[in-house]
């Protein structure tokens, strides 16, 4: 159920609002919506404005604060994302160390999988932004540190860097892992991925780099190919101890 103060979706009509339920009116281009009325609802539920247009009441998952959530920089996208989840095997019994917070979105994924995240943001105006996504996000065990990384302790399953990273980074990782935990590295340049490759061969005994790279397939009457628009975002970096 929606309580007041809640984020919601609003979709219908070729539109999308992300929105909050509680007092005050949303003003669209296809009517108003008493904002009120979504108190209560559940997802699915039909809001209509004043002029009769429908729109179904989503709950927003990880994928919309990634479009909509307030942003501080460009967070990674979400296949790249998806694919530090994959290569660590993160899950629900894991304790994961991300470095880089950011807007919060990578640490928003991660929330929803891993039992408990902690999330290290040097700059105090982005932890303190990536805090508010996370509570709006309804995240109880994702934790916005403003600090230095490097001053973290514990030991963890998984321990994610999107940030600049140097070698310390990576030794200070393979320091605070689990055996047979692992270090996901996010890299956009070529230089940076080779300091992280270099500095982990010389503690890890498993090292693998992928290139990030997604095509969008299109379809027309005239038939269904790949899109000739490449996105390249940079290189992950996974090291397992």
């Amino acid at each position: 159920m929606i309580g007041e103060g809640d984020r919601v979706l609003l979709v219908g009509e070729g539109r999308e609002f992300f929105t909050r339920a509680g007092p005050g009116k949303l003003s669209t281009d296809k009517g108003q919506i008493e904002l009120a009325g979504l108190v209560g609802t559940e997802p699915g539920t039909i809001i209509t404005t004043h002029t009769g247009a429908r729109f179904v009441v989503r709950i927003p998952r990880p994928t919309d604060f990634f479009v909509y959530g307030k942003r501080s920089g460009a967070p990674m996208l979400p296949k790249d994302i998806g694919l530090v989840i994959a290569y660590t095997g993160m899950n629900r019994n894991d304790d994961v160390l991300d470095a880089g917070t950011g807007s919060g979105v990578a640490a928003i994924y991660f929330g929803g999988i891993a039992a408990h995240v902690k999330t290290y943001e040097i700059r105090p105006e982005f932890s303190a932004l990536a805090l508010k996504n996370i509570k709006e996000a309804k995240l109880e065990n994702v934790e916005a540190v403003a600090g230095d990384v490097l001053t973290a302790e514990g030991i963890y399953d998984v321990i994610h860097l999107d940030m600049q990273i140097a070698a310390d980074h990576v030794y200070f990782a393979h320091d605070h892992l689990r055996a047979g935990g692992y270090l996901a590295c996010y890299t956009p340049f070529l230089e940076q991925m080779g300091i992280v490759v270099d500095a982990a061969q010389a503690r890890f005994p498993e090292v693998h780099t992928h290139e990030l790279i997604e095509r969008e397939m299109t379809r027309s009457k005239r038939g269904t190919r790949p899109s000739t628009s490449v996105s390249h975002s940079g290189y992950i970096t996974i090291a397992r101890k």
